[in-house]
């Protein structure tokens, strides 16, 4: 009887050994991915644009959480710490020169998304939850119901940055209309998320004030976010089986928003895999075309022959065939993979239902 038990405490070990050792692997290829993405914007801080730039700052917010929780658990876990410090402040140093280049490029705009360019603004998960199937609709729109316009107005009324020195957390209808309707697909479904994740962070207390809908009557914040989730991984669970090079943006976008929201069945470790295949050996960044290279400096060219044409924000393909918005994406994501599996060390922090 003895022996049976030292043998399953022995199999158990065992088990437990190769689960930890199999966790370290995946830390050290987090750790050394992020660590070629920090060399891409050292390298290209000043092209990046302010929707690349929030990506690796919510990176910075996402490495500074992990290096401050980090478990102590053995000497293999201590020098990973060590390689997170380091990033950190490279990240530190890069995002500072980065910031001074949007400030300079475009004020104006800048000035609008300010907060959002400090990594204290944004919060990290500190409990988890999953998706519900059951709350996917019935049929989504086939095109996108989002105005960036109206998106970036709805934005700057939660974050009181619409005039000098505006009141913050104002809600308009068309704001709340917007964001709270159900059937958008893709980057509109993204955007809704984004827009209550900013509110909550900003201190927003009851964004749904003065909606009189009574089948929205009992609806909460973090129910709009659970339903949002819930549908933006039917989206995820679709693309991955046909995955196009368009879908990819919003694939790891879908990640990075519903991880950072806490919905902890976002990482899953064979979309981990995806994404570190994703990055270019030779650069370090996400989504880089080679054949656009020769194309875009002929743009590059024309804009600066033209420059008062604003560059969309969403996207910005830079010299070297690199996608600005999927590297931030991409980093910020596996940010997010970091931390969810240092806290999944930590038996007291394990997914609630």
């Amino acid at each position: 009887m003895m022996r049976v038990s030292v043998l399953r405490l022995a199999a158990a070990l065992a088990l437990f050994a190769a689960v930890c050792g199999s966790r370290a692997e995946v830390i050290d290829d987090i750790l050394s991915s992020l660590s070629r993405g920090v060399s891409f914007l050292e390298r290209q801080h000043e092209h990046i644009n302010l929707d690349g730039v929030v990506g690796f700052v919510i990176l910075q917010a996402e490495l500074k959480e992990a290096v401050r929780t980090w478990p102590h658990t053995d000497p293999v876990s201590w020098a990973q710490r060590t390689t997170a410090v380091a990033l950190v402040r490279r990240l530190d140093q890069s995002l500072e020169k980065a910031n001074a280049a949007l400030e300079q490029d475009d004020p104006k705009y800048y000035r609008e998304f300010e907060p959002l360019l400090s990594w204290s603004f944004w919060l990290i998960p500190q409990e988890w939850y999953t998706t519900d199937p059951s709350l996917v609709y019935p049929s989504t729109m086939t095109t996108e119901c989002y105005d960036e316009q109206l998106s970036d107005k709805c934005l700057t009324l939660l974050l009181g940055t619409w005039k000098m020195n505006g009141t913050p957390c104002i809600v308009t209808k068309p704001c709340r209309d917007t964001m709270t309707r159900f059937g958008c697909p893709h980057y509109s479904l993204s955007h809704q998320l984004l827009y209550f994740m900013i509110g909550k962070m900003k201190g927003c207390t009851n964004l749904l004030k003065g909606d009189t809908r009574a089948s929205r009557a009992n609806m909460t914040e973090q129910n709009y976010q659970r339903i949002f989730c819930s549908n933006m991984m039917k989206t995820n669970q679709d693309i991955k089986n046909g995955l196009t090079e368009q879908m990819v943006d919003i694939f790891i976008e879908n990640i990075l928003i519903c991880g950072l929201s806490g919905f902890s069945d976002f990482h899953k470790a064979d979309w981990l895999q995806h994404i570190l295949r994703l990055q270019d050996e030779e650069v370090g960044c996400f989504g880089r075309d080679k054949s656009i290279i020769s194309q875009i400096i002929g743009d590059e060219l024309l804009e600066q022959l033209q420059p008062h044409r604003r560059v969309k924000r969403r996207e910005k393909i830079l010299p070297d065939g690199c996608s600005s918005h999927m590297t931030a994406v991409a980093v910020g994501a596996l940010g997010g993979y970091l931390n969810y599996y240092l806290t999944e060390q930590d038996i007291t922090k394990r997914p609630l239902s």
